[in-house]
């Protein structure tokens, strides 16, 4: 019985069985995993201290004025002076918390309003899922930025109505991917084991669909994350989102446009901050996507054991010269095997 039993596949005390990663493994996989995670791991929490120590980090007022605009980078002035005077850095510092504030609203609400009515389109289906998807079809059918200038004017500019316009031209892509997602999931065993048994239509929602349809929605509100980013810029660029003084990134884009002919530096620092925060939120997405797909994930590491292999190929094929421990280039007209 011994015998057969190590005879057994799976069974071999040599052959290691696969770990399973718990919750904080995948989190820590997700954000500590590889060169790309971690750099955009610090980017984004750099962000986030810069946002909640504001007071503490900006060395002045955003919005004090003194009669030295346009400095240069110095010692008492990191980043230089607007027009104003205004110290670049400190208004760059408040500006990263209005761009985080302004991303949490927007996908908090996509994430609210669009998650129901998938899984209420999808779950139910019939004159309910038309109704919806047809209401998503015309939102979508207007161009983001148009609708959430027009949601604006409506609700009056300021950070909050924005955000709230932003989220409203994000919810429907929230839905329909949230509809794709229970429609193969209700058609999964596991789903037609629960009606069968007889479980209420709200517990097989939520202990079977909603768990198992939610990976991708998740992916992709961290791609909207960055979107929002650049909508709160844009907004208030037009002067829609933050009020001018206030500091937002699309406040000093809009201050420093103006003498750009004069002052080019001073377009460069809420760019380049604009530009590393939205590329740090994809770059998260790109791993949470690796981590949570598994199909993603098992061509990623197929990818990185065929490139392992090849280096490994390569060093072997590589002649050692003698006494040097380096590899010797082989000689003209010859090849590795000669």
């Amino acid at each position: 019985m011994e015998q057969l039993s190590s005879e057994l596949p799976g069974t071999t005390r040599g052959t290691p069985r696969p770990a399973r990663r718990g919750r904080s493994g995948v989190v820590r996989h997700w954000l500590w995993g590889d060169l790309r995670s971690r750099l955009a791991t610090c980017v984004v929490a750099i962000v986030l201290l810069m946002a909640i120590a504001a007071p503490l980090i900006a060395r002045y007022s955003p919005t004090a004025q003194n009669f030295a605009p346009f400095l240069g980078p110095s010692s008492a002035h990191w980043l230089g002076t607007d027009d104003l005077g205004r110290d670049v850095w400190s208004r760059l510092v408040y500006g990263a918390r209005a761009s985080m504030e302004a991303a949490g609203i927007a996908v908090a609400l996509a994430l609210v309003v669009g998650v129901p009515i998938g899984l209420l389109a999808g779950f139910r289906g019939g004159w309910v899922d038309a109704v919806l998807m047809r209401v998503a079809d015309t939102v979508l059918s207007f161009p983001g930025i148009i609708l959430a200038i027009a949601i604006t004017a409506v609700l009056g500019p300021n950070l909050v109505h924005s955000m709230i316009a932003v989220g409203i031209t994000f919810t429907p892509s929230i839905a329909r991917l949230t509809r794709s997602q229970v429609l193969v999931t209700k058609e999964r065993a596991y789903t037609e084991a629960a009606v069968s048994f007889g479980n209420s239509p709200w517990r097989i929602v939520m202990r079977h669909i909603l768990p198992n349809s939610i990976q991708p929605v998740v992916i992709q509100a961290t791609f909207m994350l960055g979107l929002a980013v650049i909508a709160e810029a844009s907004l208030s660029f037009i002067g829609l989102g933050v009020q001018y003084p206030a500091p937002s990134f699309g406040v000093m884009l809009q201050s420093a446009s103006q003498f750009i002919a004069i002052h080019p530096f001073g377009v460069y620092p809420p760019g380049v901050a604009i530009a590393l925060i939205v590329l740090a939120f994809n770059a998260l997405g790109d791993s949470l996507r690796d981590v949570l797909d598994p199909v993603a994930s098992t061509r990623r590491r197929v990818r990185l054991a065929a490139r392992k292999a090849r280096r490994r190929t390569l060093r072997a094929r590589a002649p050692i010269a003698v006494g040097t421990g380096h590899p010797q280039a082989p000689a003209a007209g010859t090849t590795n095997g000669e």
